[in-house]
């Protein structure tokens, strides 16, 4: 069995939708589907949200009215029987019917959770439906029967495997089981969610779980690129990453993957393949634990991004110098993205600057702070471990150019990262690739 993952812009109107239903059964093979709301939906769910905080219920029950429109229309569209046309309709107005409910209660951080999670389990009633009309047997699962998280906001992966099997068991002879991606239960039993991207994870969570052959997430590009395609000319899809060298390059600004969501995947040993729905031929990129020796893949950088730099005497030999500066982002929950030391001082940068002035102040203490602005880490991503001499300077030697405040080499055999000014970035990126990629 293979896990098919799609987003939003994948199942964003009927035509995509009646896309996607042809990937998931043209192979004949025993599928499980886990798909995100349709595009634009969890944004409106969330606007409404915000009205029933804000204690304006006509706020909330125009933005509604527009989402039901809209939905309406894609049955019309989606579906070519009355018989199915009406059940959709009727399981819809049910729905809209159940947002406007929460206009006339007390709103809290629970109903929210609850409003949110209604874009996937509309998105997947509707591919249900759209699958039985077309003859498929296909089956429903609801997430929330099955995907919890723990006390620690953690994937309670013992408890979705004990939940899970069972449930395909009891609907064997099914050839498409779908799901809904991103909500779940907490440990406390209440609608829950593993956050934006969360789709992803479910897939993963899933994908290791049953196990399956491969994971497969489909989006609108055609796997992880080599570089930015935004960005730089003549760009291409990475045929293969190691899930080591996928996370660095997710976290370090490829946005097509969150850098967490395939762990499951990869402590399972369950390949990960990056699919192009606009483009369903191209191989994509395949993300599994083999490690190509000698190779670079790719760059990404990461924009937003400010350093902080702490200069003391007193920090020569002084024991606990560091911990001390480490404790106080921790205090305010800022986690640090790259660091440099020496004798005297350490820098550091972070994405998170919402307690920024709160962690120089507390940071002056121990010496002086200067803060530097509207800088990007540029992420170098490959076979890097230290013993493959001169990899390293083919880096350098691309970015010899460009004024680089910051360098992270060694902290792991994957990555080596620059940290520049924003607006350096093009440049950076455009004479990286022609360096590494296209000579």
């Amino acid at each position: 069995m293979k896990v098919m993952k799609f987003g939003g812009t994948s199942v964003g109107s009927p035509e995509r939708m009646k896309n996607v239903a042809k990937l998931i059964t043209e192979s004949g093979e025993t599928t499980f589907v886990v798909l995100s709301a349709m595009s634009g939906t969890t944004n409106s769910l969330v606007e409404i949200s915000n009205y029933l905080y804000k204690k304006n219920p006509e706020g909330a029950n125009e933005v509604i009215n527009n989402l039901e429109r809209k939905y309406m229309q894609h049955v019309e569209e989606l579906y070519s029987t009355d018989e199915m046309k009406k059940t959709t309709r009727d399981f819809l107005t049910g729905e809209f019917n159940f947002l406007r409910s929460f206009t006339k209660d007390l709103f809290t951080s629970f109903e929210e959770k609850s409003i949110v999670a209604q874009g996937e389990i509309m998105s997947t009633n509707m591919m249900n439906n759209y699958l039985k009309e077309c003859g498929v047997k296909s089956v429903l699962l609801n997430a929330l029967d099955f995907m919890r998280t723990d006390k620690n906001a953690e994937p309670d992966t013992a408890y979705i495997k004990d939940k899970l099997l069972p449930i395909l068991k009891e609907n064997e002879g099914n050839q498409i089981f779908i799901t809904q991606g991103f909500i779940c239960r907490n440990a406390y039993g209440e609608i829950d969610n593993l956050q934006r991207g969360g789709s992803d994870y479910t897939a993963s969570l899933v994908g290791a779980v049953i196990p399956a052959d491969e994971i497969q997430i489909w989006t609108d590009i055609d796997g992880m690129h080599n570089n930015d395609p935004r960005v730089v000319d003549k760009t291409e899809a990475v045929h293969q990453l190691n899930f080591e060298e996928a996370a660095e390059l997710a976290y370090f600004g490829a946005k097509i993957l969150h850098p967490t969501c395939v762990q499951p995947a990869k402590y399972a040993g369950v390949p990960v393949r990056l699919k192009n729905t606009m483009d369903p031929d191209a191989e994509g990129t395949i993300i599994d634990n083999v490690l190509v020796r000698g190779k670079i893949k790719a760059v990404a950088a990461k924009d937003n991004i400010t350093a902080i730099k702490i200069k003391s005497s007193r920090m020569l030999q002084a024991a606990g110098f560091l911990r001390k500066v480490f404790e106080i982002f921790e205090s305010y929950q800022t986690p640090i993205d790259m660091i440099a030391t020496s004798e005297v001082g350490v820098s550091m940068t972070i994405d998170n600057t919402s307690h920024l002035n709160d962690i120089v102040d507390e940071l002056k203490k121990y010496g002086s702070v200067t803060v530097d602005t509207d800088m990007c880490i540029i992420c170098v991503v490959g076979d890097l471990d230290w013993s493959n001499i001169g990899f390293e300077s083919l880096a350098t030697d691309a970015m010899k150019g460009i004024p680089v405040r910051m360098i992270s080499y060694g902290g792991s055999n994957y990555n080596i990262s620059f940290l520049i000014r924003e607006s350096d970035k093009k440049a950076a990126l455009q004479s990286l690739s022609d360096t590494l990629f296209n000579k």
